[in-house]
């Protein structure tokens, strides 16, 4: 695998550098949740290869759309498999891969009291205000409601309590306020208890939250977000190289560094 890897990593470079010098910068579109993550890997990508990506991140729903209606974009990185391969049957990618997984976590603070085990008690609690991301334009708002259906499973009727409480702030009409994150925001003025979000967004709202607590979900309510790539019909041939940098051992590290489960790392 390691051998694999580092073939990955060549075979990018080597794509990369024999590209025309004069052809235009690659244009990656990436779900809100990698933006940390794919902005390093486009810088090393430059470092690597001196060709220049220019990044776009929000709701991968939305991200899709705007390619749907022409946008010329090379790469989606998107927080599901389902909107990448909705591009590839409708004609508009050549190649789909799943590039990371990920976790859905509950971010409170100390004074909710949140743990593991009596989550969805607290949830299920009056008092208790939850946020949300949007369904169908953000995968997390997808993810989100097939742990409302878990709870379901577990109690009757909590799914549709789940759903009624559910405040939709991700993707949906608010905006946070300029270069503030709507979670971290949410969070600090109490529009919010809970909020369900990607655990890899850890360690961006450690610094903006007082006493922020991030509580993993107990197994019988987990959910696996996958996280795909489209190499885009029409997409200029560098594009291809960074793809498979995404792949290689140096971008699954950093997708690892940023909370991301990298799905083609070596064994030990």
């Amino acid at each position: 695998m390691k051998r694999v890897l580092s073939g990955l990593t060549g075979a990018a470079l080597v794509l990369a550098t024999a590209a025309p010098a004069f052809a235009d910068e690659l244009v990656l579109y990436g779900a809100g949740s990698l933006r940390e993550a794919m902005t390093q890997i486009a810088r090393d990508f430059h470092a690597r290869t001196g060709t220049t990506v220019r990044t776009e991140f929000g709701p991968s729903g939305v991200m899709r759309e705007r390619i749907e209606k022409g946008e010329r974009v090379d790469l989606l990185a998107s927080a599901d498999m389902g909107h990448p391969l909705r591009l590839e049957r409708q004609g508009q990618a050549s190649a789909v891969v799943m590039f990371a997984r990920n976790s859905v976590c509950a971010f409170s603070t100390a004074r909710v009291g949140l743990t593991t085990s009596s989550l969805l008690d607290v949830l299920l609690d009056p008092g208790v205000t939850l946020g949300t991301a949007a369904a169908g334009t953000d995968p997390l708002g997808d993810y989100t409601l097939q742990l409302f259906k878990r709870a379901d499973a577990l109690r009757p009727g909590a799914g549709a309590t789940l759903t009624g409480k559910a405040r939709v702030l991700i993707g949906g009409a608010t905006q946070p306020p300029a270069g503030q994150d709507l979670v971290a925001t949410s969070l600090k003025d109490r529009t919010v208890d809970v909020f369900l979000a990607y655990c890899s967004g850890r360690s961006r709202l450690e610094g903006q939250v007082a006493h922020l607590t991030v509580t993993a979900l107990p197994d019988n309510l987990r959910v696996g977000p996958e996280y795909g790539v489209a190499l885009l019909k029409g997409a200029q041939p560098q594009a291809t190289a960074l793809m498979l940098y995404i792949l290689s051992a140096a971008g699954q590290a950093t997708l690892a560094q940023h909370g991301f489960a990298p799905v083609a790392m070596p064994a030990p």
